[in-house]
């Protein structure tokens, strides 16, 4: 079975772009929405971060925990954000290759701003066979596009949550 290498969803959120890319292209907050990531430890203080930053992510998936390294490829500001995954390990990253690509656009819409987060599988060099049987262990049974579509949509509903509450608070 050929293999899915990029799935996305977007959503409204009733906040400018200005708002909402200044809370994603900030690392650390992630765990804030993402049902599998625990934030980020920075090389830098906490805050939007420029292109070239390079942070660890911390990840859970029931009991199991890990750790990425990743490299900010993208931050224009209120337009896009992207990194990449490049480096995987339990408490430090130390097996190197090429992983996987997030991205978040930012499109001011009358509502707000449109959201559209990506995750591109960039594991290229896998056979198919491989890349969706290793995805079914580590995912309780499904390749990664569908496990990570699941995350997008939770992730891009709590960001949403998260900010227009944030916004409703006096």
């Amino acid at each position: 079975m050929t293999r899915l290498l990029s799935v996305s969803d977007s959503v409204i959120v009733e906040a400018s772009p200005s708002t909402v890319y200044r809370h994603v292209c900030d690392p650390s907050l992630m765990g804030r929405w993402s049902p599998e990531n625990l934030g980020a430890t920075l090389t830098r203080e906490p805050g939007p971060v420029p292109v070239g930053t390079v942070f660890d992510g911390h990840n859970k998936r029931g009991a199991f925990r890990w750790t990425t390294r990743c490299t900010v490829t993208a931050a224009d500001q209120d337009e896009l954000f992207r990194f990449r995954v490049h480096s995987i390990g339990l408490k430090r990253p130390r097996l190197r290759g090429p992983i996987a690509t997030w991205e978040y656009r930012f499109e001011a819409v009358p509502e707000g701003t449109r959201v559209t987060e990506m995750w591109t599988d960039d594991r290229r060099s896998w056979p198919d066979l491989v890349a969706n049987t290793f995805d079914k262990i580590a995912t309780g049974g499904h390749t990664f596009a569908d496990f990570q579509r699941r995350n997008i949509r939770v992730t891009l509903r709590n960001l949403k949550a998260a900010l227009e509450s944030d916004a409703r608070t006096p």
